[in-house]
């Protein structure tokens, strides 16, 4: 492997099974722990009294309002990054001139009250087959799924996309994930505010990358579950390892004490996660889209939700259909497999195709991987009805 491949596997585009790349930064890591080991000194040694050369010296605590000068820079400078990314988002173009489906944009509170940044699409005529959210992958954002929306209209599926707390245009660090709990609770109530809307209309879950992930803890609870008729993953973060076992092990602690803290690894020009050029050159121009070193709290939670959901497989019985490419070197499609041949689901599928990499919708087949999403989706309808046939 050459030192330019070397350097691109640990981007951000998604959740690679090399998430933290802390062992390229050992020196890094080892000055982080004794800068951590120097706090726990500050904090065991008395408030006022600090032994120096010269004897025992008085030291006047911080001034409190000084700490919060300093925090108030930052949430404003936070605040103001947000609302720029919003303006982003809201000028996007979500529709063509002759396009046969209606767009809107909207907020949404999530349970911590956060502003998440929404949007719809829906055709103009006939009646609605079914509803489709989707949540994007890690470090993207729901404008980039505008294409596959009014794919879906076409065929008279509405759909809505929310961007995560710290993506696209909703509330948060751009790229920072405190709890992808957070985002799982969060899934879960729009999905039911979507539901009390249109009641009688059958909705299904779509979850990209680490996106999938968050989809299939979701469907896990059973409240979610009976509110769908099924979900979809495309290349689902589920086999997330970090780069050595003791990055698995000080990954906690670095998340509790610095959870924003940034690893270098980051590649700008952004690792390959689709074969057609002028895909790849859109997402990482997008400035929607977040480039940055990964943060502690991000990749801990990433691997926490990808533990998780290896030891559950078996449990899981929502009926699913997951995409995965074979050659993605983001997420392991052999963990797809695995989720295919143990989960207890009655109605379930896997497509893996032969040579795409990351983001299947956009690969230049695209068009192919967006009508086997919308098969399957009528196809679990046709099921549906002719059980309720049957029945009757």
């Amino acid at each position: 492997m050459s030192s330019g491949e070397m350097e691109m596997e640990p981007l951000t585009s998604g959740a690679s099974n090399r998430i933290i790349p802390i062992l390229k930064a050992l020196r890094a890591s080892l000055i982080f722990v004794y800068t951590l080991f120097l706090s726990l000194l500050l904090v065991i040694l008395p408030r006022h009294r600090r032994l120096s050369s010269s004897g025992l010296v008085t030291v006047s605590p911080s001034s409190p309002k000084k700490h919060l000068k300093r925090r108030s820079v930052w949430l404003i400078r936070e605040d103001e990054d947000t609302m720029r990314r919003r303006a982003l988002a809201e000028g996007l173009e979500m529709g063509n001139e002759d396009s046969c489906c209606r767009w809107s944009t909207s907020i949404f509170f999530g349970i911590r009250r956060n502003a998440l940044f929404c949007r719809s699409w829906f055709p103009v005529s006939g009646d609605l087959k079914g509803i489709l959210l989707i949540i994007h992958g890690l470090n993207e954002h729901s404008g980039r799924y505008a294409q596959f929306a009014r794919k879906l209209t076409s065929c008279n599926f509405g759909v809505y996309a929310m961007d995560w707390i710290g993506h696209g245009g909703s509330d948060g660090l751009h790229g920072y994930v405190p709890s992808l709990d957070h985002v799982v609770a969060d899934t879960g109530a729009f999905l039911e505010k979507i539901k009390l809307e249109n009641p009688v209309v059958p909705c299904f879950l779509f979850g990209h990358s680490t996106g999938g992930a968050v989809v299939l803890k979701a469907a896990s609870h059973s409240y979610i579950e009976q509110m769908l008729e099924g979900i979809i993953l495309t290349s689902p973060a589920l086999r997330v390892k970090p780069a050595h076992p003791i990055v698995g092990a000080i990954a906690p602690i670095f998340s509790f004490v610095a959870p924003r803290f940034q690893f270098k690894g980051a590649n700008k020009r952004g690792i390959p996660v689709s074969r057609d050029p002028a895909a790849l050159l859109a997402k990482y121009s997008d400035p929607l889209v977040y480039t940055g070193p990964i943060r502690v709290r991000t990749g801990h939670e990433i691997l926490r939700i990808s533990s998780y959901l290896m030891r559950n497989f078996k449990s899981v019985t929502v009926p699913f259909f997951v995409l995965h490419g074979t050659a993605d070197k983001v997420t392991d499609p052999l963990a797809s497999q695995d989720l295919y041949n143990e989960a207890a689901s009655e109605f379930k599928d896997i497509k893996l195709y032969e040579g795409f990499l990351h983001d299947l919708l956009f690969e230049p087949e695209r068009e192919e991987v967006a009508e086997d999403i919308i098969n399957w989706m009528e196809k679990r309808l046709d099921t549906n009805v002719g059980q309720v046939n049957i029945v009757w």
